[in-house]
């Protein structure tokens, strides 16, 4: 049994890791800066749970007492400085770990820069390695580069990009080689360095056994899923910057995460070298190949078995503010829209409804305007409705939903939502379920906190539509509980 601590668990691959490293007999710390966002993960009784921030030294050390192997899997994709941001972490991490007396620490980071060149996220990474790589703590630095698999930023990008574009004008880029690798092999690596004994300090090349350009891997995904063979006109016009643009409109990765994985494929990525073999044996039948990997994740997709998604991890800034409990708002102005229904059915029947909202569900209001204003908010930089939601009847605290962000859940009783589009304030929307005279009570609240002369305005500009929106929207959620109850 290896002590393992895990940073980043509430993000795409340290999601995965978790309970891969637990159901492999080892203990695991998973460190958050919020842990109710672990809450209701399947696994998350089998681990322990603490709140820490690596940006902060203080305790850190103390976070990975009784560490044998302690796994770095944050980074930042992007916002004011965020390179000198990972250097701080990582130094923290690296600090603390050293004196904890931490066995070795596995980093997965991005694939080798190269040259000068290359994008402030790349050289990021393979610096927050070079920073673990000299703490003084033995480390294994995994160097990936797509990392294809259900739920990951880039298989989305890939996916909706060949899915609804039979024919594009591309980038460059799309020429350039890439080895990319399946999550499982990733895992497969990550949760062996928690038994190899050796003192390793080195960087390894990790990927599939295939090179490919992006335009080979779109041509592959689309033969895969049966889809007629697209027309791919590479052009020397588009910019990464407004590559970023063309996925965030096409795609549900917003520009802001495009924007860092595009600058990362302007580069080619291929592995130099697969000394990892030496220590971590390829498996029996070898490393998944990229049609098999796509295979996989659709599988994922259509069984609605995605263990985790890009759009869980808390990508920029501190844990958001909850919900204000102060009745008068500390002073402040709070606006809120409240409605009230009954509802001719059980209150199990209502909380399915409740639980089963967003994604290819909807919003039961005036689609139009949902999709209007998803397509406001992508247009000024947020992330619209199309990250849609992991799981289409469960969810857990941490999860985004479409343009939302499920701050609290009590299951059978209570939804409350936290706005993640970009408005002038802070808003939320709560939906309640509550035993009634004739079956249940549905009792819907949207609650908005502006910031300046410009949240009053919006809260003004839109309330004649709420009418419409949040009360069709209690109307009708209303009426499919009923339908389903029969």
């Amino acid at each position: 049994m290896v002590r393992c601590v895990v940073t980043g668990a509430t993000g795409y691959v340290g999601g995965r890791l978790a309970p891969r490293l637990l159901d492999a007999g080892h203990t695991v710390r998973c460190v958050t800066r919020d842990a109710g966002r672990l809450r209701d993960v399947p696994w998350a009784t089998r681990a322990e749970i603490v709140t820490a921030d690596l940006a902060e030294p203080e305790g850190l050390a103390e976070v990975l007492a009784d560490t044998d192997v302690a796994y770095y899997l944050v980074h930042s994709m992007g916002g004011p400085d965020f390179e000198a941001a990972d250097r701080r972490a990582a130094r923290n991490f690296a600090a603390a770990a050293r004196a904890a007396g931490v066995r070795r620490i596995v980093y997965l980071g991005g694939p080798d820069p190269g040259d000068a060149d290359a994008s402030p996220h790349l050289r990021s990474r393979a610096e927050v390695g070079d920073i673990l790589l000299a703490g003084g703590v033995p480390t294994v630095v995994l160097r990936a580069a797509v990392i294809l698999g259900s739920g990951s930023a880039s298989f989305e990008m890939l996916r909706y990009l060949t899915e609804r574009l039979p024919a594009m004008v591309t980038p460059r880029w799309v020429r350039n080689r890439i080895q990319p690798i399946a999550i499982r092999d990733v895992l497969r690596y990550l949760v062996a360095w928690a038994d190899v004994p050796d003192e390793v300090n080195r960087a390894f090349d990790i990927g599939g056994p295939e090179v490919l350009t992006y335009a080979d891997m779109m041509r592959r995904y689309a033969a895969v899923t049966g889809l007629r063979p697209r027309l791919i006109v590479p052009v020397r016009v588009l910019s990464p910057k407004l590559s970023a643009l063309w996925v965030g409109a096409v795609t549900p990765v917003p520009g802001r995460i495009a924007r860092p994985l595009v600058a990362s494929l302007v580069h080619e990525a291929v592995c130099a070298e697969h000394d990892i073999a030496r220590y971590v044996p390829d498996p029996p039948g070898g490393l998944i190949g990229f049609d098999d990997a796509v295979r996989l994740g659709l599988a994922k997709i259509r069984d609605a078995d995605v263990e985790t998604r890009w759009a869980t991890a808390a990508w920029t800034g501190a844990p958001a503010e909850p919900l204000p409990t102060d009745p008068n708002w500390s002073g402040g102005t709070a606006y809120v829209d409240e409605r009230t229904r009954p509802v001719h059915a059980p209150d199990a029947a209502l909380w399915r409804v409740v639980e089963g909202i967003g994604g290819e569900t909807g919003w039961y209001s005036f689609p139009l305007a949902w999709s209007v204003r998803g397509w406001m908010d992508r247009l000024s930089g947020g992330v619209g409705l199309r990250r849609g939601r992991r799981d289409p009847h469960r969810l857990h605290v941490g999860e985004a939903l479409d343009f939302w962000r499920v701050e609290e859940i009590v299951p059978g009783h209570l939804l409350r939502l936290r706005a993640e589009m970009r408005v002038p304030g802070r808003a939320w929307l709560e939906m309640y379920v509550e035993p009634g005279p004739d079956g249940s009570v549905y009792r819907q609240r949207a609650v908005f906190l502006p910031r300046g002369l410009a949240g009053h305005l919006y809260w003004k500009a839109v309330s004649p539509f709420h009418a419409v929106v949040f009360g069709g929207m209690a109307r009708n959620i209303a009426h499919a509980a009923e339908r389903a109850a029969g």
